[in-house]
């Protein structure tokens, strides 16, 4: 075993020297070749300012906790909107109600609807019309009292006055009216100007888009409605630390007891941030809210060691390349160690280590120097 490297140098050359070797050391290339080990006394580290501290399990080998916003997964959301221009009369519903399918949103009061109520009634009368023709054609021509032409020609009349009734329906359809409300038009010929927008099928209201009094145009937004289970959690990962994170990893929200599993890393980086998109699915039993933060921690799915918290001072970099500095018998062995996360605080770390271990936090630059001259 190598003796101790001796530092008896005055304090004020000490720091300098330690600065200066910290820097050579991070201006080498990754490959650089070093010793392993740094031989110290007790008394030598303390001149130093080693710090020790002992890793942390990190809680079943998740992340540090990551910001997270919850949100709606777009294809659960969707806008109901009007079917026909016209002025809001009445607000049946309210930002935040749970509504079932058929029941009344909005009421509209509108000419156009007025218009397509005439038009589909004038089509079923041609219709009428039209067959009664087309029929008497048929026994004039059996009579032979006209010639064929004249019953092909009813018979088209007949067949584009039904093709006009359904397309009369089927705008009535669209704004809105149902096949009942359809057929009793139909019987009773009462056109009426208020239509009333109903909800295609069961969800919750997150949004109210106009106000009673508001003329709109065909087309314009009216309510937004959602299905809010299961949600989608949307976690900003930094670019350095989303190599551990993998589709299907579990999620798990803070202060929520049911869990989530990754369904996408994105594959581009936010310019602004340098953090990557991860999205969750939970399941949401109403605990969670669209719009809420939360802090959330991922489950490493590759983790075969155990994964370790230490303060992010005891972290060395040298390109891709991580590592910490343990205490052993008579000094501070250099360890590689793999990233798994980290925050502006902490690290989390894989690695041959134990709690047991004591990890140079303190100091870790003069560590690095002597290192470095021992390599040499």
């Amino acid at each position: 075993m190598p003796a101790p490297t001796q530092i008896n140098r005055p304090r004020h050359i000490l720091l300098v020297a330690r600065v200066l070797t910290a820097l050579v050391f991070l201006s080498l290339p990754p490959n650089t070749a070093i010793a392993e080990d740094v031989m110290l006394s007790e008394a030598q580290a303390r001149n130093l300012g080693v710090r020790v501290a002992h890793p942390v399990p990190s809680p079943t080998d998740q992340t540090l906790p990551y910001p997270a916003q919850i949100v709606i997964p777009t294809p659960q959301l969707w806008v109901v909107s009007a079917p026909v221009a016209g002025m809001v009369t009445n607000l049946a519903v309210a930002r935040g109600d749970r509504v079932v399918t058929g029941q009344a949103l909005v009421t509209l009061e509108s000419p156009s609807f007025v218009s397509l109520q005439r038009d589909y009634l004038h089509a079923v009368g041609q219709e009428v019309l039209a067959n009664q023709q087309f029929k008497r054609n048929v026994d004039l021509f059996e009579g032979k009292a006209i010639p064929q032409r004249v019953l092909e020609t009813s018979q088209v009349e007949a067949r584009q006055a039904s093709i006009a009734v359904i397309e009369r329906r089927q705008m009535l359809y669209l704004s809105g009216l149902s096949d009942e409300a359809i057929s009793r038009l139909t019987n009773e010929a009462s056109i009426s100007a208020k239509l009333t927008v109903v909800a295609p099928q069961a969800a919750s209201v997150v949004d109210i888009a106009v106000s009673p009094g508001q003329r709109l145009e065909q087309a314009a937004p009216l309510v937004k409605l959602a299905h809010l289970s299961p949600l989608w959690a949307e976690i900003a990962i930094p670019a350095s630390n989303v190599g551990s994170i993998r589709i299907g990893a579990k999620v798990e929200i803070e202060g929520y007891a049911t869990s989530g599993r990754v369904i996408l890393v994105s594959e581009t980086t936010d310019a602004a941030t340098q953090t990557i998109l991860v999205r969750a699915e939970i399941p949401n039993s109403g605990a969670l809210h669209p719009g809420q933060t939360a802090a959330v921690r991922i489950s490493f799915l590759s983790a075969g060691e155990s994964a370790w918290e230490i303060p992010y001072s005891g972290l060395i970099r040298r390109g891709e390349q991580t590592s910490i500095f343990i205490a052993v018998d008579g000094g501070f062995r250099l360890l590689p160690v793999t990233l798994l996360a980290e925050d502006q605080d902490h690290v989390v770390v894989a690695g041959p280590i134990t709690d047991k271990d004591q990890v140079a936090i303190g100091g870790v630059s003069a560590l690095r120097g002597i290192l470095l001259r021992l390599g040499q």
